[in-house]
């Protein structure tokens, strides 16, 4: 597809909408990262990942000449991922806060010399008439976005449908902002599939997180609305089960429970195998005496080997 000539005003306008959203997006989420200092719920590997998504997202847009808006747009998501990303590595992962400025700062000026020389590289060749290398950085910005949003995922597997640490006001700025971004790139003179392919993923899958929570929060409407008779919580009501040892249907998944479940199975055979090999205590004297003698008379034959009588010590 060649690049963009005249931007249309409604291009403008709804990029302008969609980069504010995402300019603004992750800014809550920072935000409930840094006052209850805890990411649980929150993958790293989603905020790197997006983070990620940003050079080639940025290369491509700045390539294909797209309206201003969305030629920010993915350097402003690219900084507050790494934000977060940084504040993953701070609260989580228990990082020193020097090693995590340097790490996200080092990061993102490796970034940016990367977008600058694929820009560099890429816009001359694209100019040419050569539109492959454009279309593999598109289709690349593509996957990392889509992929950045599969580890929360996982985290709903693990709490049975249950999103924690997601803040939902990122989420839902998230998805009109992509929504914003789809609809410029349609105003356009000529619609760019790949830049809509990526927004139109993120819009679906984050649809999937907010139907995975409303769903969790249907089947346990029943035990959420008992634990609030009595001043509990549903974390509390999982943690007397838990506790008290007993079954719970919304308990979490141990997600490394199946990694570790042959070497425990394999590990138990190995135990069993050696206690039923083991000796038992005399078992060698039994054999040695070949069992002729009971337990009095092997006693009293050790005494007379010490040079003792059956009787007690001789005078």
């Amino acid at each position: 597809m060649a690049p963009q000539g005249e931007i249309p005003v409604t291009a403008n306008v709804l990029g302008t909408i969609g980069t504010v959203l995402w300019s603004v997006q992750l800014i809550p989420q920072a935000w409930a990262n840094w006052r209850t200092k805890n990411t649980d719920g929150l993958p790293a590997s989603m905020m790197f990942l997006w983070a990620t998504c940003g050079p080639p997202f940025g290369v491509y847009a700045i390539i294909q000449n797209f309206n201003i808006p969305i030629q920010v747009q993915p350097h402003v998501f690219l900084f507050l991922c790494l934000v977060n990303w940084g504040q993953t590595l701070l609260y989580s992962h228990k990082w020193p806060l020097w090693k995590v400025i340097v790490v996200t700062t080092g990061t993102a000026a490796l970034f940016a010399g990367i977008e600058a020389a694929l820009i560099l590289t890429l816009r001359p060749v694209y100019r040419a008439g050569n539109e492959t290398p454009a279309i593999v950085i598109g289709a690349v910005a593509a996957v990392l976005l889509a992929a950045g949003l599969l580890p929360p995922y996982g985290e709903a597997w693990k709490r049975r449908g249950r999103i924690v640490g997601i803040n939902f006001i990122f989420l839902a700025t998230d998805a009109f902002g992509a929504f914003f971004s789809l609809l410029s790139l349609a105003a356009q003179r000529s619609f760019d599939i790949l830049g809509g392919v990526m927004y139109i993923v993120c819009i679906l899958l984050e649809i999937g997180i907010f139907t995975s929570h409303l769903l969790w929060l249907f089947r346990t409407r029943q035990i959420r609305r008992s634990a609030k008779r009595d001043g509990k919580t549903f974390d509390d009501i999982m943690a007397e089960h838990e506790q008290q040892g007993r079954p719970f249907k919304f308990a979490e998944r141990d997600s490394a429970r199946w990694w570790k479940k042959g070497s425990r199975v394999e590990e138990t055979d190995q135990s069993d195998h050696a206690q039923s090999t083991a000796p038992r205590p005399g078992s060698h004297e039994a054999e040695d005496d070949g069992g002729l003698y009971n337990d009095e008379e092997r006693t009293g034959a050790g005494k007379i080997g010490r040079g003792e009588s059956s009787e007690g010590p001789r005078s």
